[in-house]
C-alpha cells in the first residue's frame, strides 16, 4: 500500500476511535440509572481495552485518571505508576514549557487539539505523537474530564522522511538527483533573471570510470564516486549545487557569474583538483580525472533541459579532445554530435560490412639500416568516405565495440605478418595497438594466445603497444595481465612515453621491453632545446632499464642523425615511410636500401656485413 494511502487509512481508524470513546464517555458522564451506569463503564472498560491506539482520561488538572493497555505499550509505563500523576510525565525537552500551557490552554477554551508532539517513554526514549484531545463535559455541561487518543508515528514519519529524501537526493553520495537539480536550476534562472547574473552549468564526467569500474568491482566504484563527490563539492564551496546525474555523471551549478570566463576558470579549478589522487575509504588511492562541458545562461539557452543538453554536448568535445580537460558549448557542437551519433552507430556494422583495413608503418633499425618490423595502424573507410581514427576509435572503446574490433586488429596483422614471413621475411615483427577495455575486460591473454596459435606467427613476432595511462589506469591487476602476456613470449612497449603520469619507479617492476618516444619530443630536437633534453634523458634512462627505444614520428634527415648521435634503436615516421596498404608494405620493405632515403649517411647506415 502507497504511504499516503496508510497515512490517510491511520487517521480514519484513529478519528473513529475517538469518536467511539467519546461517545462511551459523554453516556458515562451522564445521569443514567445506576445499572445503566455499571453497564456503560462496562462497555468503556472493554472499548478502552481493545483500542490499539493508547487512550489515557485525565482530570480537569491534566492529572491521569485512567490509561489503557495500548498507553502502557507505548509508553512504557505501568497503570499504577501514573495514576494520579501529572501528564507533564511525558513531556520532551523538543518542546519549550509555554509549547505544553499553550496546548493546554487550547483544550481548556475550546475544548479540542489535534496535532503533533514529541513526547518522553519511561526509558527515556523520545518518539512523536499523534494527538487527538477532547473535552468531556458532566450532566451539567461542566467540564468533568479529558480524553486523550495517542498514536506513535515516529517510524511513520521517517519513512515520509525517507521517501522524500529519496525523490530527491542521490543515497551514495548524498547529493541532490536530477529531480532536485531541474528544481534548483530553476529557483537559480528566476534570480539570474531578476539580477541580471549569468549561471553555467558544469557537466562532468569521469574518465575511464567504466573500466575502472569493472575491473575493481562495484563495491570500489561506489567508493570512488563517493570520494569524487566529496572532492567536487569541497572544490566549488557549499554555496554551489553539486548533483549527480547517475552513474559517473555529475552536474555542478554556478551561480552569481559575471562572464562566461568565470566557468572556464572553475572548471580549471576542478580539472586540478583531481591531479591529487582519490583516497578511498581502505586508504587506496586512485587517479581519475573529469571531463567538463559547459553552458551558459542566457549566452546558450534560456531553460534548465537546453542548459543541461548543450553541457552534456559540450562534454562529450571534452572527452573528443584527449579527456582531462574542459570545453564551453558552441552552436557548431550540435553539428559534431549528430556526427558523433551517426558515427557511433555505424561503428557496430563495420565488420559485417568490412569497411575496416589495416596500414603498416615500418620501423628501421638505425645501427643494422634493416626494416625490422611494422606496426599495424587501424583504418576506416565508411559510405561517406574515410572516418579518422581520432574520431571513431574514442566512440568504439565508449561503446564496447573496441573488444570485437581489437580482436579482429590483432588476428588480422598476424594473418599478414604470418604470410610475409612465409614469402621471405622472416625475422618481420609486427606492433598492434591494445585499448584499455581490451586489457581490463575479460581474458585478454588468453585471446592472444588464441589468435597466435590460428594464425601460425611466433609470438616473438608480435608487440603489443600500451600507452601509459593504460597500464596505470589499474596497475596491480594490469601488471599481472601483462606478466601473462610475456609468459607467451610476445614483447611489450609503453606507447607515447612521456605523455602520461606514469611512475618510473613501478614500471622498473612491469615486464615491457620497448618503449616508444611520442612525436611531441621528436619534433624539436635543436641543440639546446626542451625535447632534445627530454629525448637525451629517455634514452639514457631506457638503456639503465634494459629496454628497446623507438621513436616515433621521425621526419627528417636531423632527427635521425640526432638519434642515431644518442643510441637510440629504432625510427618510424615519414622520413622512412608513410603507413603503407598491405598489398604495398612487403615490396617496399624489400626494394629499401639506405642510399635510396638519405645519400648523406649511407656510410653510417649501411647495411651490416
Amino acid at each position: 500500500m502507497p504511504w499516503g494511502n496508510a497515512i490517510a487509512v491511520t487517521g480514519v481508524l484513529r478519528a473513529a476511535c475517538v469518536k467511539l470513546a467519546l461517545a462511551v464517555l459523554e453516556r458515562w458522564g451522564g445521569a443514567p440509572g445506576a445499572g445503566a451506569a455499571a453497564h456503560e463503564r462496562r462497555i468503556a472498560t472493554e472499548v478502552l481495552r481493545s483500542m490499539s491506539e493508547a487512550v489515557c482520561v485525565l482530570d480537569r488538572s491534566f492529572d491521569f485518571v485512567s490509561v489503557n493497555p495500548a498507553f502502557s505499550r507505548m509508553t512504557g509505563y505501568g497503570e499504577s505508576e501514573v495514576i494520579g500523576s501529572n501528564a507533564s510525565l511525558l513531556d520532551s525537552a523538543q518542546h519549550t514549557s509555554s509549547y505544553y500551557v499553550e496546548i493546554r490552554d487550547t483544550l481548556q477554551h475550546q475544548g479540542r487539539w489535534s496535532g503533533e508532539m514529541w513526547q518522553l517513554r519511561k526509558d527515556g526514549e523520545e518518539f512523536l505523537c499523534a494527538y487527538e484531545c477532547s473535552t468531556v463535559l458532566d450532566g451539567s455541561g461542566e467540564h468533568a474530564m479529558y480524553v486523550l487518543v495517542l498514536n506513535d508515528i515516529t517510524e511513520q514519519k521517517r519513512a515520509e522522511q525517507e521517501l522524500r529524501y529519496l525523490a530527491n537526493f542521490d543515497p551514495l553520495t548524498n547529493l541532490p538527483n536530477r529531480t532536485l537539480l531541474a528544481e534548483r536550476l530553476s529557483r537559480a534562472i528566476v534570480r539570474a533573471r531578476r539580477q541580471g547574473d549569468r549561471i553555467a552549468v558544469l557537466f562532468l564526467d569521469l574518465d575511464r570510470f567504466k573500466d575502472i569500474n569493472d575491473s575493481l568491482g562495484h563495491a570500489a566504484g561506489d567508493r570512488i564516486l563517493r570520494a569524487a563527490a566529496r572532492r567536487l563539492q569541497d572544490t566549488v564551496g557549499p554555496r554551489q549545487t553539486v548533483a549527480r546525474l547517475g552513474g559517473d555523471e555529475f552536474t555542478v551549478v554556478l551561480e552569481g557569474l559575471a562572464s562566461a570566463a568565470e566557468a572556464d576558470d572553475e572548471a580549471r579549478g576542478i580539472i586540478a583538483a583531481f591531479e591529487q589522487p582519490l583516497l578511498l575509504d581502505d586508504s587506496q588511492e586512485i587517479a581519475i580525472t573529469p571531463s567538463i562541458g559547459i553552458s551558459i545562461y542566457p549566452d546558450n539557452a534560456q531553460v534548465p533541459t537546453e542548459l543541461l543538453k548543450q553541457a552534456d554536448t559540450a562534454m562529450y568535445q571534452a572527452k573528443a579532445a584527449g579527456r582531462r580537460t574542459y570545453s564551453r558549448y558552441t552552436d557548431a557542437m550540435d553539428v559534431s554530435a549528430r556526427q558523433r551519433a551517426m558515427v557511433s552507430g555505424a561503428l557496430r556494422k563495420v565488420l559485417d560490412r568490412g569497411e575496416l583495413r589495416l596500414v603498416f608503418q615500418p620501423r628501421l633499425h638505425i645501427a643494422t639500416s634493416r626494416i625490422v618490423g611494422v606496426e599495424a595502424l587501424l583504418r576506416w573507410h565508411g559510405p561517406e568516405g574515410d572516418i579518422p581514427p581520432a574520431e571513431f576509435i574514442p566512440l568504439a572503446e565508449e561503446s564496447g565495440t573496441i573488444l570485437e574490433i581489437g580482436e579482429w586488429v590483432l588476428r588480422e596483422a598476424c594473418l599478414k605478418v604470418a604470410k610475409w614471413q612465409r614469402l621471405g621475411l622472416p625475422d618481420l615483427e609486427v606492433s598492434v595497438n591494445v585499448s584499455a577495455l581490451q586489457l581490463l575486460r575479460g581474458d585478454f591473454p588468453g585471446m592472444v594466445g588464441r589468435v597466435l596459435a590460428e594464425t601460425g606467427l611466433p609470438p616473438a613476432s608480435l608487440e603489443l603497444e600500451l600507452t601509459e595511462s593504460v597500464v596505470m589506469s589499474n596497475a596491480q591487476q594490469n601488471a599481472d595481465k601483462l606478466r601473462a602476456l610475456r609468459d607467451l613470449g610476445v614483447s611489450l612497449a609503453i606507447d607515447d612515453f612521456g605523455t602520461g603520469y606514469s611512475s618510473l619507479a613501478y614500471l622498473r617492476r612491469l615486464p615491457f621491453t620497448t618503449l616508444k618516444i611520442d612525436k611531441e619530443f621528436v619534433d624539436d630536437l635543436s641543440q639546446g632545446s626542451e625535447d632534445a633534453a627530454i629525448t637525451t634523458t629517455v634514452l639514457a634512462m631506457a638503456r639503465s632499464l634494459g629496454l628497446k627505444v623507438v621513436a616515433e614520428g621521425v621526419e627528417t634527415e636531423a632527427q635521425l642523425r640526432f638519434l642515431r648521435e644518442h643510441r637510440c634503436d629504432e625510427i618510424q615516421g615519414f622520413w622512412l615511410a608513410p603507413p603503407l596498404e598491405a598489398a604495398e608494405c612487403p615490396a617496399f620493405i624489400r626494394r629499401w636500401r639506405p642510399s635510396a632515403g638519405l645519400p648523406s649517411l649511407e656510410a653510417d647506415l649501411a647495411p651490416a656485413g
